[in-house]
């Protein structure tokens, strides 16, 4: 098994936030087109999904090839991402890419819910190394991130249904990054109140 490497912070963002950043402006440089392929008519926002899957390949690839390690978070995303944006291309319908968010956060707020029904904290087990918490901080915290996700599913639907395509890839590009960033943001208090660290 490959050792966890450490690479450049920003080299790890860009690699993880890129090819969504390119996807973005892809789709503002060809959402108004239309392009025949075999004699099949596909939209800009298609073209532009197919182009995405093999980039977020490359750079997760690039990423694990660089620090020898990958989240299950990141895999999963990675697998849904080029099943549910294949099954656009392939049927040339947008909703399965637009679903793909509600299901990861779906599925992640449903392992944390599992977790919390057994009274553990899962969240604890990935992000112990970075968030020093004592345990009953791991559980509110939990419990609040697995409701959080739970709404950014709902939100998603929301917008992906009753919204227009540009509309779902602004939300989707700086929307639901901002509401984590929020989310995690907005947690100063439990972090200062259930940190391990010694106060003062």
């Amino acid at each position: 098994m490959a050792a966890h490497r450490e690479i450049s912070p920003l080299l790890k963002t860009g690699l993880e936030l890129g090819p969504v950043l390119g996807f973005f402006v892809a789709y503002l440089w060809l959402k108004d087109r239309v392009f025949t392929i075999g004699g099949t008519e596909y939209d800009g926002f298609i073209i532009v999904t197919a182009g995405f899957i093999p980039v977020m390949l490359a750079a997760t690839g690039l990423l694990w090839w660089l620090t020898g390690h990958l989240s299950r978070m990141q895999v999963l995303t990675v697998v849904l991402i080029v099943i549910f944006g294949g099954l656009s291309v392939w049927l040339n319908d947008e909703r399965f890419f637009k679903m793909k968010p509600t299901l990861i956060y779906l599925i992640f707020g449903g392992i944390l819910g599992i977790g919390l029904l057994r009274g553990q904290s899962y969240l604890r087990v990935v992000m112990e190394g970075m968030i020093p918490l004592n345990p009953e901080g791991w559980m509110k915290l939990t419990r609040r991130l697995c409701a959080f996700f739970f709404t950014l599913a709902v939100l998603n639907e929301i917008v992906w249904r009753s919204m227009s395509t540009e509309t779902w890839v602004y939300f989707k590009t700086f929307g639901l990054t901002a509401a984590l960033f929020l989310f995690f943001m907005s947690q100063s208090a439990l972090f200062r109140d259930h940190s391990l660290e010694e106060k003062g």
